[in-house]
């Protein structure tokens, strides 16, 4: 059984549900000003996390005594705010054990970049249906959130998107810190679509790396990449301000630019000729850029848009493609109005008189 810390003795009034990078490094986060909940898969996962106040996806954090480390979902009956923080694919399944769990007045937020594969639903969206969650009760966070670097009490900043103002500002005022900046946003379609988005972006701007394009050529690949982000978040109705803040631009920013980015790395990887099913056990967590891009794919055949990048990154994930041969067909299309793309928002525009939120 686990032995975690009592946290000084004050029962935690925040949970964070998953024991990966970012879900641990948001429980260090809380444990500065407050006791919190760590909840693990399994007592087997829990147990040495406990035992040795270390996390296996944060080398050299310590875990200080705030952070009580459980696998028993009862005890999330007690918390003010749960933080779902397991990867994409796992959302639907700890949503059904955990979801009777939540106390009714209790808020939950959503760190989890990703859409679900067959269903092409936001986190947001999964954790509603499947914990039987009002959507006003649930927010989102998203921005440029590499996880090492908050943990080490890095400076950083970040985005809470909710339906609810007031639910967002109530999330701000518990998880902001001096070195650790958040804002808010009402455009939550728009600030999940960019999470999920900028990852696979991210994977292409790793794969320039690795082939040496320069920084030339990184720098347009990216921006193109943000550009199709932007009109598929158009399609669907999101803000197009929104891919310029925090969540999209400042996320692919950091994402396409760190080593510390698994999507980065795993563009790199396949530039080097390695495949997806020989990288994904080393990259030492989830690159959820290679678990989102199909769903991607399908949102944007479902809504007309084109989405050259997130196409090629695909075929170098599942066609067996070379990265080479798929940045080649990518530089050889045709050359366009950097504009044409934005028409939809500026119809919407002259029929509806202001942006859609």
């Amino acid at each position: 059984m686990t032995q975690p810390s009592d946290g000084g003795g004050e029962t935690p009034r925040v949970a964070v549900v998953g024991t990966g990078a970012w879900g641990t490094t948001l429980a260090v986060v809380v444990a500065r000003t407050e006791p919190v909940l760590l909840l693990a898969r399994s007592e087997e996962s829990a147990d040495p996390i406990a035992r040795e106040r270390r996390s296996p996806h944060l080398a050299g954090i310590d875990l200080g005594p705030a952070i009580r480390v459980i696998a028993d979902p009862l005890l999330l009956a007690a918390a003010e705010l749960v933080i779902v923080a397991v990867p994409s694919a796992h959302v639907r399944e700890t949503m059904a054990r955990i979801g009777p769990r939540i106390a009714r007045g209790a808020a939950v937020l959503s760190v989890v970049k990703g859409l679900e594969a067959e269903t092409l639903l936001r986190m947001t969206e999964v954790i509603a249906s499947v914990g039987d969650i009002d959507p006003d009760r649930i927010a989102a966070l998203s921005g440029p959130n590499l996880s090492m670097e908050i943990a080490r009490g890095l400076p950083a900043s970040a985005v809470v998107a909710s339906t609810s103002t007031e639910l967002a500002e109530r999330v701000v005022a518990r998880l902001a810190r001096r070195e650790f900046r958040l804002y808010t946003n009402s455009d939550v379609l728009g600030v999940e679509l960019c999470g999920a988005l900028k990852n696979i972006v991210a994977i292409a701007a790793g794969a320039a790396d690795g082939l040496g394009f320069g920084d030339n050529g990184k720098a347009g690949l990216i921006t193109r990449g943000l550009a199709e982000m932007t009109r598929l978040g158009i399609a669907v109705g999101a803000n197009p301000l929104t891919f310029a803040g925090l969540a999209g631009i400042g996320d692919v920013v950091a994402t396409c630019g760190s080593v510390l980015s698994r999507n980065h790395r795993l563009g790199d990887y396949l530039a080097q000729g390695r495949t997806w099913k020989d990288v994904e056990p080393h990259l030492g967590g989830v690159a959820e850029g290679a678990h989102t891009v199909n769903a991607a794919l399908a949102l944007a055949a479902r809504h007309g848009v084109e989405m050259p990048i997130a196409q090629e990154v695909h075929n170098a994930l599942f066609e067996g493609k070379s990265v080479q041969r798929c940045l080649i067909d990518l530089l050889a299309r045709e050359s366009k109005d950097e504009l044409a793309d934005f028409q939809r928002w500026i119809d919407r525009l002259g029929t509806e008189g202001r942006p859609a939120s």
